[in-house]
C-alpha cells in the first residue's frame, strides 16, 4: 500500500494529513472551509484514493494560508507515497464535463514543478471562498508533488461547477498516472532510470 502521512505546523496553520493512493475513495476532511471540505471529499471519491485532512488555520482572516498549505501538505504526501515511482504509468489525462464547464487536466509525475492553469473563474467567490485560491491550490500541490499539471477549461460560466469540475478532473486523471504498469512494477517510466 502506498500511504504518507504529513504533518505540518507554522504560525498560519497545524496540518495532519494521511494519503493511500490504493484506496477505496474514503475521506475525512475538515479544513475549516466548507467548499475546500468539498472538494476535497469529492477529490478522494472519484480518484479512490483514501484522504484524511484536519487543519486548523486563520481562517478569521481568509482561506489562503489553510488552502496553499493542504496543496503543499498533500504535493508532499503524494511525493512520499510514490517513492521512486517505480512501475507507475507517471502520465495521466481527463476530459470532464460538469454540467455546461468542460475541464481538461493531464498530469506527468516527472519530477519537474509546473503549473499550465488555462481558466477563468468569472466570479471572486464561491461562498466565502475566494475562487483565485483554486489556481494557489494547485500551485503549491505541484510544487511539492514534483509533477507538471495542465488545466484548461474548455467551456463553462457558472463558478462552482468550473472549480468541482477541476478537483474531480485532476483526481480521475492523478488515478490514471499513479495506477501501476502491469509486467513493469519495478520499472522506472524514464530514459534516464529516474524521475
Amino acid at each position: 500500500m502506498r500511504k504518507a502521512t504529513v504533518n505540518r505546523k507554522t504560525n498560519e496553520t497545524d496540518i495532519s494529513l494521511s494519503l493511500c493512493l490504493d484506496g477505496r475513495g474514503v475521506s475525512s476532511v475538515d479544513t475549516g472551509c466548507g467548499f475546500l471540505d468539498h472538494m476535497l471529499t469529492l477529490f478522494a471519491k472519484h480518484a479512490r484514493f483514501d484522504l484524511d485532512v484536519k487543519c486548523k488555520g486563520d481562517t478569521n482572516v481568509d482561506y489562503h494560508h489553510t488552502t496553499e498549505d493542504i496543496g503543499i501538505a498533500l504535493g508532499e504526501a503524494f511525493a512520499v507515497a510514490l517513492g521512486d515511482k517505480a512501475g507507475i504509468e507517471r502520465y495521466g489525462f481527463f476530459i470532464l464535463p460538469m454540467d455546461e464547464a468542460l475541464i481538461l487536466c493531464a498530469v506527468d509525475f516527472s519530477g519537474r514543478a509546473y503549473l499550465g492553469f488555462d481558466v477563468n473563474i468569472p466570479a471572486q467567490k464561491v461562498g466565502d471562498f475566494d475562487t483565485e485560491l483554486c489556481e494557489e491550490f494547485f500551485l503549491a500541490f505541484v510544487r511539492c508533488a514534483k509533477c507538471s499539471l495542465h488545466i484548461k477549461q474548455l467551456s463553462g460560466a457558472n463558478s462552482h461547477h468550473i472549480i468541482e469540475g477541476i478537483f474531480k478532473c485532476a483526481a480521475r486523471a492523478f488515478k490514471a498516472a499513479v495506477k501501476f504498469e502491469e509486467g513493469f512494477e519495478n520499472e522506472i517510466p524514464s530514459t534516464k532510470g529516474v524521475l
